[in-house]
């Protein structure tokens, strides 16, 4: 084949570019391309990431000159619950079922499904105490963990699968000093409910894996709802399910939750009615305050069950747990807990404690900080049980 001769402008550009004046750094060393990930060791975050955060306004969130916090409650959950609940909360009948139940000596467990969802039902497992009671009652929110086997059973002892129940316990020595909290509650005289959040136990398709959340969020982003969203709708759900329970009384109910679990609690705290009361281990801090390089809030899988699109242009993360107050919430942080920056976490402290002041509720709001790493072991528990003890008025109050 015959060569096609090239022409003069044409060659003077190769020349260029062989010269390396047009490809080299002549240009590129005083020009920033906003090339992905030049400041983060994941390559995830865009060079200019912090222009964005720092832009960040919060416009319904709390602030000093707020006077009225009757009217700025009204006004961040109304927003609250359009964005982190896309589809609202539906009010289909719970059709519950009981599918299996055990004496486990001053309480029965049981196995109970429910309509979750218009779409969906769940298995919870369901701690009652003997007597006529009402008696007070907690819904425990189980963690993320990347680990999908379990959920409910992270919780309460499950019974009639070894597997589940070897897993279960091999968690419970991992987090909670080797027991199981909702158990521990039970024994104290409180009805004790855990379900499985979508993805998790009994609601995790066969090779669901840390990569899969991807793939859920991005389906779910498409149907209009997202993975976070899904979440909280059915943790309102299971709160009304709960307090609608007959041996419950709806005045105490209580969300508790750990890790991913946390984040669930005071979330389920602002956005339900059904819940009086919370307890909160080891997930609170700013947003802005999480976006660094490295933090699992970056990192595109487990912040999924937890990105609430837009929430970030209205309300901080401590903004939206302050839509409780009034409530009495107790919050943990560990000073040794390398997924929550301490000076982060203080600072969302801060802003809520001046919610709970600015409702004459200073007394309902306590947060502390354990010399420890990402746990709820048992002197956490204990602590925390007592705290919800006294906040229910219960005869073991201690």
């Amino acid at each position: 084949m015959r060569s096609t001769p090239l022409s003069s402008p044409f060659s003077s550009l190769l020349k260029l570019v062989g010269a390396g004046l047009l490809a080299g750094t002549a240009i590129t060393a005083h020009a920033d391309y906003q090339r992905q990930g030049i400041d983060s060791p994941e390559r995830s975050l865009p060079v200019f990431y912090e222009a964005l955060r720092d832009r960040m306004q919060f416009r319904l969130g709390w602030h000093d000159e707020m006077k009225d916090p009757v009217a700025w409650k009204r006004a961040g959950l109304a927003k609250a619950r359009e964005l982190m609940l896309p589809d609202g909360v539906p009010d289909k009948p719970f059709d519950a079922r009981v599918v299996d139940e055990i004496d486990r000596g001053s309480y029965v467990a049981r196995k109970v499904e429910f309509n979750i969802s218009a779409e969906s039902r769940a298995l919870a497992l369901v701690l009652v105490p003997k007597g006529s009671g009402p008696f007070p009652a907690a819904l425990f929110l189980h963690d993320h963990g990347s680990k999908f086997d379990i959920g409910k059973e992270k919780f309460v002892q499950t019974w009639g699968d070894d597997a589940r129940l070897q897993s279960s316990k091999e968690w419970a020595e991992k987090f909670f000093s080797g027991r199981f909290p909702g158990d521990e509650l039970a024994r104290r005289g409180y009805v004790v409910m855990s379900f499985d959040a979508l993805g998790w136990g009994d609601r995790a398709v066969e090779g669901f894996r840390t990569d899969s959340q991807q793939a859920l969020a991005a389906n779910l982003f498409n149907l209009g709802t997202s993975f976070a969203g899904i979440i909280a709708q059915e943790d309102v759900r299971a709160s009304q399910f709960l307090a609608a329970q007959d041996k419950v009384d709806r005045r105490r109910v209580a969300a508790i939750g750990f890790s991913m679990g946390a984040f669930r609690a005071w979330q389920l705290a602002a956005l339900s009615d059904s819940v009086t009361a919370a307890v909160v281990d080891c997930w609170m801090a700013t947003m802005q305050g999480l976006m660094v390089p490295g933090n699992n809030q970056l990192k595109g899988q487990s912040a999924f069950s937890m990105l609430h699109p837009g929430v970030g242009r209205y309300l901080d993360y401590p903004d939206v747990a302050a839509l409780a107050a009034p409530k009495p919430m107790l919050f943990y942080a560990g000073e040794q807990d390398g997924l929550f920056p301490v000076a982060s976490v203080k600072t969302a402290f801060g802003k809520m404690h001046q919610v709970w002041q600015a409702n004459g509720a200073a007394g309902k709001l306590e947060t502390r900080f354990w010399p420890l790493g990402h746990v709820f072991v048992k002197e956490q528990q204990d602590a925390a049980f007592d705290w919800l003890d006294r906040q229910f008025g219960t005869a073991a109050a201690r």
